[in-house]
């Protein structure tokens, strides 16, 4: 299961406070625990700049690998701030993300081409976003065709269903299930994401349903998350379903959790 660490990410009010107040030691700190979580990638997003999203964005590029090894996530559909970004990351970052949309794609799509970036496709055309199971399943192909047809490594493309959340609509909690299933018949090399958290929005006690989710999730084909690495329990369930599902071999990343005191 591949974690993306959500918590850098501009749009929270103490995400944006620390960015405002130069607070570099609030957000190295937040980015160190999420590394020693587990998390793969570590998310980092200045979208709440709407005027001046690069410069902030480099910034935080800058100031969270000054403390992790691991890659980063760049969380913006702004195709400038992720070129500038690009330039100073260290190693191949992750690219958050692409969708179908003509204009979006055309401008995000060259940035991946000479890079290697691993990219999350998000199931958006310009029709909107899709609906059904059926829907997704749709745009999701036409996505994966164009990239593939424009050179991108498709190993390296994280499909995204576009989660909603089951308290606007009951159903949208099994589309996202069915479309999930459905993206692993593929067949085609890619990874399977999706923004988790969206799944419960607007509902009390939001990390029972996120929890739940996710190993739901995960039994249907998805291998990967943008989720919160500090919720124990969580990460808890992440491992022990890997182990359920036979991706952890022998057990052994379940055993070594375990003697690290890291279930719960």
């Amino acid at each position: 299961m591949i974690i993306i660490g959500e918590l850098i990410n501009s749009t929270r009010k103490a995400i944006k406070k620390a960015i405002d107040e130069q607070d570099v030691e609030y957000l190295q700190d937040l980015a160190v625990k999420q590394e020693e979580a587990g998390t793969d990638y570590i998310d980092v997003n200045a979208g709440a700049y709407v005027y001046d999203e690069t410069k902030h964005l480099v910034w935080l590029v800058e100031k969270v690998q000054e403390v992790v090894k691991k890659p980063l996530s760049l969380d913006s559909p702004n195709p400038k701030a992720l070129e500038e970004a690009m330039k100073i990351h260290k190693g191949v970052p992750m690219i958050n993300s692409i969708s179908l949309e003509t204009d979006r794609y055309n401008k995000i799509a060259p940035l991946l081409k000479d890079s290697g970036a691993q990219v999350v496709a998000l199931c958006m055309s310009d029709e909107g976003m899709p609906e059904s199971a059926e829907d997704r399943l749709e745009v999701g192909k036409k996505l994966i065709d164009k990239l593939d047809k424009d050179g991108i490594d498709l190993t390296n493309v994280y499909l995204d269903p576009l989660i909603k959340p089951v308290s606007v609509e009951g159903k949208y909690g099994p589309q996202a299930l069915d479309a999930i299933e459905m993206f692993k018949k593929l067949e085609s090399g890619i990874h399977i994401t999706c923004g988790l958290s969206n799944i419960s929005f607007g509902l009390p006690n939001r990390f029972l349903l996120n929890q739940a989710f996710i190993v739901l999730a995960m039994g249907r084909g998805m291998d990967s998350a943008i989720i919160d690495p500090l919720d124990k329990k969580m990460m808890s369930l992440v491992t022990a379903t890997n182990v359920i599902l036979d991706m952890d071999p022998y057990a052994m990343n379940y055993l070594k959790a375990a003697r690290a005191g890291k279930l719960i």
